[in-house]
């Protein structure tokens, strides 16, 4: 079984970056869909981004040209390059398989704020 380990998150102001990783375990790494994932206070965990075990990427709306995914199947690492941060964009940031069915990590908290 694959396991995850996200790290990256941090406090940062509006209109800041950050970028995520998520390091797996695990050599069929590879031959996943992977996603990230998020949960905002009170709210449902939803789905950002998604990259295919090809590098075929698919974003939620509310991201779209503003974060970007990918990965390093070498390294078992996908990112998260997250730019023009909104506060809205505050959460707790997860990645998975794109069906959600690997162990959830940690996650890594990400603060937008001024």
């Amino acid at each position: 079984q694959v396991q995850l380990v996200q790290s990256g998150g941090g406090l940062v102001q509006p209109g800041g970056s950050l970028r995520l990783s998520c390091a797996a375990s695990g050599s069929l790494f590879r031959l996943y869909a992977m996603g990230w994932y998020r949960q905002a206070p009170g709210k449902q965990r939803e789905l950002v981004a998604t990259i295919s075990s090809g590098g075929r990427t698919n974003y939620a709306e509310f991201v779209k040209g503003r974060f970007t995914i990918s990965r390093d199947n070498a390294k078992n690492l996908v990112y998260l390059q997250m730019n023009s941060l909104k506060p809205e964009d505050t959460a707790v940031y997860y990645c998975n398989s794109d069906d959600g069915g690997l162990n959830w990590g940690q996650g890594t908290q990400v603060t937008v704020s001024s």
